[in-house]
């Protein structure tokens, strides 16, 4: 009930639910805002999220106008669970208000988002590294001033010859693809919890 209330009061006033316990790690999903883009290849850090905070039975109730946080404790971590209300090429800003609001640094960031340069349904987690050709990423590496953070990135393949990029990362999957990627989801949650329960090198050993 104290959690529908103050949904409202943040729909309504635009303040934010009080969080008791500051996150020990923020869990950031990439993806674009709005239903139109929910199935599509670009928001698969947002199924991570949102996977994660269901199985964890965190709320994603707290809004910003640049981000939606939910707060908990996953293997005996407090977390927030993020997911950015800014489009996937603004989500620098998103991140650098997650990291003033909380007085955190990068290195309490876990990045997870979609990937063309792996194949579909791979998983490759990494303790750092350059933000590739992904825009989102991109954006947080020239926000935040450092690649020195964790990230999990999930396989979407590359698109057929002749197609568009953008048109594709915006696109929708066919149900094989959709079958491959929400495996890969499951997995990437697992990776991590492991990650949050007992460190990084396990995880990269166990899931990539």
């Amino acid at each position: 009930m104290r959690k529908i209330r103050w949904a409202i009061l943040e729909s309504v006033l635009g303040i934010e639910q009080p969080c008791d316990i500051p996150p020990s790690k923020m869990i950031v999903g990439l993806g674009n805002p709005g239903n139109e883009h929910a199935e599509t290849r670009h928001n698969v850090g947002f199924w991570c999220v949102e996977r994660l905070a269901n199985e964890s039975s965190i709320d994603l109730v707290r809004r910003h106008k640049d981000v939606v946080i939910g707060d908990g404790v996953i293997a005996n971590t407090q977390v927030a669970l993020v997911k950015p209300r800014t489009y996937m090429n603004n989500s620098g800003k998103a991140i650098s208000y997650l990291l003033a609001k909380h007085k955190a640094s990068p290195a309490d960031l876990l990045v997870v988002y979609d990937d063309m340069d792996l194949p579909t349904g791979e998983l490759r987690l990494r303790p750092r590294g350059s933000a590739g050709g992904h825009n989102g990423m991109k954006s947080i590496v020239q926000a935040i001033g450092t690649q020195e953070f964790v990230r999990l990135r999930v396989g979407i393949g590359r698109p057929s010859a002749g197609e568009n990029q953008i048109g594709y990362v915006l696109g929708t999957m066919s149900s094989a693809e959709q079958r491959s990627v929400e495996e890969a989801v499951e997995r990437a949650t697992q990776a991590i919890v492991c990650t949050l329960a007992e460190g990084i090198d396990v995880a990269m050993n166990r899931f990539n």
